[in-house]
């Protein structure tokens, strides 16, 4: 399968610079094509190829002086740039078609846009020097701070800055069958929450660590202070920085929580399940912050791609298994119950369970992994002798006993 990693990249003050043009070059040949194929398209022309784009907006344009200064930077950033206009088309076609899910048009890029992004094939020439750094052509060599060993030899390299303005190498890699695990005995489900961020049907129960709710105050007097300042000073440009660094410092805590969590259940666990959660409908709630800070999606997504990088078993049940409605121990579905109820004593069996760790449970059975309901139970309750067990005496008949003036049967 193929993976992206991505390193911090520190560039100089004149690396800067070049990549600045790199971004801005690649915007511009990008809005060129998407205007032609709008201009074509309201007069009825034929949509506009890829190469014939590129020999008007790059090679053509080059010699203008109004585009002269497309030969600034390496002209593959600008091949690619037409691939990815190509790209946003065919994914708006098959979602028209009904084959992905929906998204809108090829929209114009802005200059203003927070996060930039040019990418470098083969062609370019592009490599990684002997003193670990990433030599790109018209730019240099990059400084980059790597983190692991490459798992194979990259084709592509992306130069990524995001809204706080750092800068980011990503790598896509080809892995192989060397990485799967040997097999394991236990297979686990996972029950998502808001109170607990996972509950597993071992019994074992994960706190949720509220990276976000943690942050607000933080947050909120980093908004302020943007809030105040003139639009299109500096100061606020500054301002704007610090907010996203903020933003980003949540997001790559909780990104390395869900890694490292995912990691380990995939490595301890042969086959893992999970509940197939509606986020979206979720996040239109009274809940939305708490949901967008779990992340489950993103934390499902990752335990998806690494089951199958490491050889295991990924299962995800339909988001309409009653997994709280029904006992894990006999299997009888006892109706829905209130959020504030926790633990209840189930009405046919005794056995008295608590919420999480019972749904958890059942999101395992429902996948069909081999799990017992043992985590499930908190403790056996006692169950009340039906009338013709508890004794050897004749069943007695109804008699009528006065006392302070009232009959009981």
């Amino acid at each position: 399968m193929q993976l992206r990693y991505s390193f911090r990249l520190y560039p100089n003050t004149a690396q800067r610079m070049a990549l600045a043009r790199a971004f801005g070059c690649a915007r511009v040949v990008y809005n060129d094509a998407l205007r032609a194929r709008e201009t074509a398209r309201s007069e009825g022309l034929a949509f506009p190829k890829t190469g014939d784009l590129s020999k008007q907006l790059i090679t053509d344009a080059k010699r203008t002086p109004e585009r002269a200064w497309l030969g600034e930077v390496s002209a593959v950033v600008l091949q690619q740039s037409l691939r990815d206009l190509d790209t946003a088309y065919r994914n708006f076609f098959d979602a028209l078609k009904g084959k992905r899910p929906r998204v809108g048009a090829p929209r114009y890029k802005s200059r203003k846009d927070t996060r930039q992004a040019v990418r470098f094939t083969a062609n370019a020439r592009w490599s990684i020097t002997a003193g670990g750094k990433l030599r790109l052509p018209k730019i240099g060599d990059l400084k980059v701070k790597w983190s692991r060993t490459l798992a194979s030899t990259p084709s592509t390299v992306s130069v990524v800055k995001d809204s706080a303005g750092r800068y980011f190498a990503s790598f896509v890699v080809q892995t192989g069958p060397e990485e799967i695990l040997p097999e394991t005995t236990p297979e686990l489900g996972i029950d998502l929450g808001l109170g607990h961020f996972a509950v597993l049907s071992d019994g074992t129960k994960i706190d949720s660590p509220r990276f976000l709710r943690r942050a607000e105050k933080r947050l909120k007097k980093a908004q302020r202070a943007l809030s105040r300042k003139e639009k299109g000073s500096k100061n606020r440009n500054e301002a704007r920085t610090r907010v996203a660094r903020a933003h980003a410092r949540v997001a790559d805590a909780r990104r390395e929580f869900h890694h490292r969590l995912s990691t380990k259940l995939i490595r301890e666990n042969q086959a893992v399940a999970v509940e197939d959660l509606a986020v979206k409908a979720l996040a239109r709630t009274r809940l939305a912050k708490s949901v967008h800070d779990a992340g489950w999606s993103a934390f499902v997504t990752m335990l998806e791609y690494k089951a199958t990088r490491y050889g295991r078993t990924f299962v995800r049940i339909g988001r309409f298994e009653p997994t709280s409605q029904v006992c894990s121990a006999c299997g009888v579905k006892d109706g829905p119950k209130p959020l504030h109820v926790r633990e209840w004593t189930c009405g046919a069996c005794g056995t008295h369970l608590d919420r999480d760790i019972n749904a958890a449970v059942n999101v395992a059975k429902a996948a069909g992994l081999a799990v017992t309901a043992r985590g499930a139970q908190v403790r056996r309750g006692p169950v009340p002798a039906q009338r013709r067990e508890a004794g050897t005496r004749p069943e007695p008949h109804p008699t009528t006993v006065r006392q302070t003036g009232i009959a009981f049967l």
